[in-house]
């Protein structure tokens, strides 16, 4: 007798795939706060010294310990509901800001992010692994800066998009060596953007150093002038507020991508040398065009991030101004899955956990490197969803829920 051929299963719905797709990473972030609790109980002194002394009291010393302190991260980084409710009742505009404070500057925190996240991501979408975003960011910041306080007597509608263009093109003429080198020779871009950042980083120290050509002269530190009033991303509150217009272009940037990446002829080129170089040169794709774009408009996004900085926050540069949002974007990239809008949700949720950050070591006493442990572990969860279905003892995704990628990196 023949045999039938076995029908391949049929996917689950979309619905399904969709609760599946958002249930993961809210897990991976679930499970990273009770790891994290676990960390706070054990880097706590009342609970240690209540195990010795007195164990019946561990208990509620160990809960004390964990409201405490993410209590003071969720005060930190969104801020109190009653203190909001209560200020917008009294109508003072100084109580307003304040109870605003937090969840603004936590976006404040989140928009370079965005962009270095963006441009982390479309290189992995073009199966490049741009880890020099760092200093692309530099040098971005480098040319904003230097044409926001250099040129002077523009009006603010002139100024302001001229010094924001300065740093995409800083960060793409940056990222331009490398995609050239990749492109022409098959030199390894992770080894030119590692050294690429280490020029940026020594180009800065000099540009800043004494007598150096950016350097602010009535001052002793190392920081550049000031840039002009005309050149300031315009802020939307008083002070201390520091919200700014650069979030909303990050915002924009993350549609751009989107529509570059997924509705434009260039953007199924880029994605498809990404996945299989030898498919898309078979069909006829211009290898060497498709990595240099993709690797410039990565280093542009870079630039956006620096840009953003000193044209929004800092209004001038200074050594070092970068904590690590260049290194921290790929982190970003691969739990976003490198599509915008998970680089987007991730790079809030970066932001929303630094901006608490302060205020849980200020008030709770714990160390601000858990932070950095509860980004790892979310990180580590999204990477491994095995081990989230483990714990929880959730089912297999179906077929269609998830995507299998030939090449390239955190697609």
């Amino acid at each position: 007798m023949a045999q039938l051929a076995a029908s391949p299963p049929s996917a689950p719905p979309l619905w399904r795939q969709i609760v599946q797709t958002v249930a993961m990473p809210l897990l991976a972030i679930f499970t990273a706060l009770v790891a994290g609790s676990l960390l706070i109980i054990l880097t706590d002194l009342e609970v240690l010294v209540a195990l010795r002394d007195a164990p019946g009291r561990a208990p509620a010393a160990a809960w004390k310990a964990i409201t405490t302190a993410y209590g003071a991260l969720w005060q930190g980084s969104i801020g109190s509901p009653t203190q909001i409710v209560e200020a917008l009742a009294s109508g003072d505009s100084r109580a307003i800001a304040q109870a605003f404070f937090p969840i603004t500057d936590s976006l404040v925190t989140a928009t370079p992010y965005i962009f270095a996240g963006l441009a982390v991501a479309v290189g992995f979408r073009a199966g490049l692994f741009n880890i020099g975003v760092e200093g692309q960011l530099y040098i971005g910041a480098i040319t904003s800066v230097w044409v926001g306080f250099a040129i002077k007597g523009l009006p603010p509608i002139i100024h302001i998009p001229l010094a924001l263009l300065a740093g995409p093109a800083g960060g793409a003429l940056w990222a331009f060596i490398p995609a050239i080198l990749k492109a022409k020779t098959g030199a390894h871009e992770v080894i030119n953007t590692i050294m690429m950042n280490y020029i940026a980083f020594r180009l800065s120290e000099w540009l800043l150093s004494y007598k150096g050509p950016l350097k602010r002269p009535d001052s002793a530190n190392p920081v550049s002038p000031f840039i002009e009033k005309s050149a300031e991303l315009p802020r939307f509150f008083p002070d201390p507020i520091r919200f700014h217009l650069g979030f909303f272009i990050a915002l924009g940037m993350a549609a751009f991508v989107f529509w570059f990446l997924f509705k434009t002829t260039w953007g199924f080129e880029v994605r498809t040398v990404g996945q299989n170089p030898d498919a898309a040169r078979y069909a006829g794709m211009n290898i060497t065009r498709n990595i240099i774009i993709a690797m410039c408009l990565s280093g542009a996004l870079a630039g956006l991030a620096g840009a953003n900085e000193v044209l929004g926050v800092n209004h001038n540069l200074a050594l070092a101004f970068s904590p690590g949002y260049g290194f921290d974007s790929i982190a970003i990239a691969l739990v976003g899955k490198s599509h915008p809008l998970g680089v987007v949700l991730t790079a809030l949720l970066f932001g929303t956990l630094r901006g608490g950050a302060t205020r849980m070591q200020n008030l709770a006493r714990i160390p601000v490197e858990i932070i950095d442990v509860i980004q790892a572990l979310v990180i580590a969860f999204i990477a491994a969803p095995a081990i989230i279905r483990a714990i929880y003892r959730l089912r297999q995704a179906g077929p269609g829920a998830e995507t299998v990628f030939t090449r390239g990196w955190g697609k």
